[in-house]
């Protein structure tokens, strides 16, 4: 079968085989090799130099009362603390969005207070409370002296007083001042959630007939999810590593404070540095696995390409 002149025509048109020659990057080899440099140098000194001293890191790192700290000061508090805050700052950033203008003005001042206070400033301050609370913490009417002299009647009307300086002293006053502070942060990450939604979801929500409130958990959480969840991450490893900062109140239960103190008595201080570190590094890499997973879990359906098929089929194509 021999070609047309037209086919000929355009075969000596079409241009011949391009030899392309890929571009050169010298500088990206030299980068690799002072990287693996510095690396080779860093493997060796952590290796060799005795300062480190890896058989009493992995002694300490064993110690009975190192694993119960670890447990409950570092990781009990951090769930705890992230499951009070992550539900009070939901809280608190409805109330911002609320169109109640008192609601507005109690979530701002509480963002306002706690995200302007250090957390060990706080920690400090919730392990001092007990001062204010020298009777102990009564729980019940509040001015009943008042009343019942108003009254004429005798006795008291609290339920139940409490001991201020056990109260706040503890893993329960860690707890509660971590979430304290951590609220006032989700309360602007959520906000910044629901406000990444379009605004017409929940008005076509509730023109369904749903109330406000149950369009908002059942519509828009749900979509801000996808805003939520990475900052929501970052201040779980950052809750984590703050931990911490209990010595402050102070809480002996803790893992760095149980590092310090074996640290203290053998005059090993680098090592059990190097253990907390090792701890740390740990945990913050189960947690960052996490956060990806649910990152990918929530963002589905965002950002991502359609599949051939489909799209072809779109394009009217077969």
């Amino acid at each position: 079968m021999t070609a047309t002149p037209a086919e000929t025509k355009a075969s000596e048109d079409r241009p011949g085989l391009i030899k392309a020659v890929p571009v050169r990057h010298p500088w990206r080899w030299v980068a690799i090799a002072v990287i693996a440099v510095l690396v080779a140098m860093f493997l060796h000194m952590v290796f060799t130099n005795p300062a480190f001293n890896w058989p009493f890191v992995f002694e300490a790192m064993n110690q009975n009362p190192v694993i119960e700290g670890f447990w409950k000061g570092t990781i009990l508090v951090t769930v705890l603390a992230m499951i009070i805050g992550i539900a009070v700052g939901v809280l608190l950033a409805m109330m911002r969005l609320s169109d109640n203008p008192v609601l507005k003005a109690v979530s701002w001042a509480y963002t306002w207070f706690f995200r302007a206070i250090p957390r060990y400033v706080l920690l400090t301050i919730m392990g001092a409370l007990g001062i204010l609370f020298q009777q102990g913490l009564s729980l019940g009417v509040p001015f009943d002296w008042l009343i019942i002299d108003w009254l004429g009647l005798e006795g008291s009307w609290r339920f139940v007083t409490l001991d201020a300086n056990v109260l706040f002293v503890g893993l329960f006053g860690g707890v509660i001042g971590m979430a304290a502070s951590e609220a006032a942060y989700m309360a602007e990450i959520a906000r910044a959630g629901i406000l990444s939604v379009d605004r017409g979801q929940l008005e076509a929500a509730q023109a369904l007939g749903m109330s406000r409130a149950k369009a908002m958990r059942r519509i828009v959480l749900p979509q801000a999810m996808r805003v939520i969840v990475p900052p929501t991450g970052n201040e779980t490893i950052a809750m984590l590593k703050d931990t911490s900062l209990l010595l402050a109140i102070p809480v002996g239960t803790e893992l760095f404070f149980q590092l310090q103190a074996i640290g203290t008595r053998t005059y090993q201080t680098f090592p059990v540095l190097v253990a907390a570190t090792l701890y740390y590094l740990v945990t913050t890499s189960v947690l960052m696995i996490g956060q990806s997973y649910l990152e990918k879990r929530f963002g589905r359906g965002f950002g991502t390409t359609a599949p051939r098929a489909a799209a072809g089929m779109a394009g009217g194509g077969l």
